[in-house]
């Protein structure tokens, strides 16, 4: 135990002072005007949101942009009435347009396909793709464009604030944020010598231009990890940013530890690449850094309590941003034993050959 109490110190020592201060709080984006107001493209890929979309097409539909944009939902396949709610709201007739998507070719990911029907229907110089359940500050347009101009990028994309309410969302959502953060340094992804890429789908502005480049939307057609994909695609030939958002917000809840059960295991084992050697690598690597202090430190090992020290410190600062007490960091691995359990069941489901259900439609990890 004290051996693997040392390494895992040592990995600690390495995340927190070596891995692109995974752990802090920003970056931010301020609110801003652009110089030069680009058209825009909103497009917003809808399936049964029903529940969301009134706020977030509003949203939307209010944004205090200088320049000329218009919103262009897409409806796929929806069955409770989500185009007809987004068509009520003000400022619908002059910037909204609906689209229904057709049959989904062979390949494609459900989610991605109506992005296509949607930029496809298209040619301004920007678009911004954001989900339908994102509510929207007035300025967020003008932010976000002003910052793609300032820092000469190709994509700039915003995790979004997510809700944080429910005793579920309050024990694992800011440990989502920080898994992500850690798994994609900010700093790394917005250093162009950095090969690290990512991008969070609730909020990504992007150029058509470099659209264009990587081949459009097909180019990740298959994606169930649209984001990163995106990211992954444009980053080798232009500079991208990623960062915490300050003017949007998830709508979406997800009252019990059931539902966050769902959403993780919706795409965990695509990101293993349905590898049964790299979740075994995951189990052991996340054994090791998270729950090896724990049992170390109850074994009264100094070391195990100093890499549990150090794992707590760098929690503090998601904690923060999700306005929660600093006594949660202590249950930090107890959150990543639940996203782990969840990845091995996303891992047995796909073996199985049962997939997830998500918006009532399967996904099996091949395009859904």
């Amino acid at each position: 135990m004290s051996i693997l109490a040392g390494i895992s110190l040592l990995v600690w020592l390495y995340l927190v002072f070596a891995h692109g201060r995974f752990w802090q709080s920003g970056p931010y984006l301020p609110q801003a005007v652009p110089e030069r107001a680009p058209d825009v493209a909103i497009v917003v890929p809808a399936r049964d949101e029903a529940g969301s979309i009134a706020r977030s097409i509003g949203s939307l539909l209010a944004q205090e942009y200088p320049g000329t944009f218009r919103v262009i939902l897409v409806d796929d396949a929806s069955g409770d009435g989500t185009a007809a709610i987004a068509r009520t709201q003000e400022g619908a007739a002059e910037r909204l347009t609906v689209l229904t998507t057709g049959p989904r070719p062979q390949g494609w990911a459900g989610k991605l396909w109506a992005v296509q029907t949607g930029v496809a229907a298209t040619d301004e110089e920007l678009v911004f793709l954001t989900d339908a359940d994102i509510e929207h500050d007035p300025g967020h347009l003008a932010t976000l464009v002003a910052a793609m101009q300032h820092m000469r990028t190709d994509m700039v994309s915003e995790m979004v604030a997510l809700n944080c309410t429910s005793f579920a969302e309050r024990a694992l959502v800011p440990a989502f944020v920080y898994f992500f953060a850690l798994l994609y340094p900010f700093a790394r992804v917005n250093d162009p010598a950095s090969k690290a890429a990512a991008a969070a789908g609730g909020a990504v502005l992007i150029r058509r231009t470099a659209l264009e480049r990587i081949g459009g939307i097909a180019a990740i057609r298959g994606a169930l990890i649209d984001d990163v994909a995106l990211a992954r695609a444009v980053k080798p030939g232009g500079a991208i940013w990623l960062g915490h958002s300050t003017q949007a917000r998830s709508i979406r809840p997800y009252p019990g530890f059931a539902d966050i059960w769902r959403m993780i295991a919706r795409s965990a084992y695509v990101q293993l690449d349905h590898s049964p050697l790299l979740l075994f690598g995951t189990v052991a690597g996340l054994g090791l850094v998270f729950l090896v202090p724990v049992a170390a430190t109850f074994a009264r090992s100094d070391l195990g309590f100093a890499a549990w020290a150090l794992m707590m410190a760098s929690y503090l600062p998601t904690l923060r941003r999700f306005r929660r007490p600093a006594a949660w960091a202590a249950v930090l691995p107890l959150a990543a034993l639940f996203y782990l359990a969840a990845t091995i069941g996303s891992a047995i489901d796909h073996h199985r050959g049962r997939g997830v259900v998500w918006k009532n439609r399967a996904y099996t990890g091949s395009g859904a």
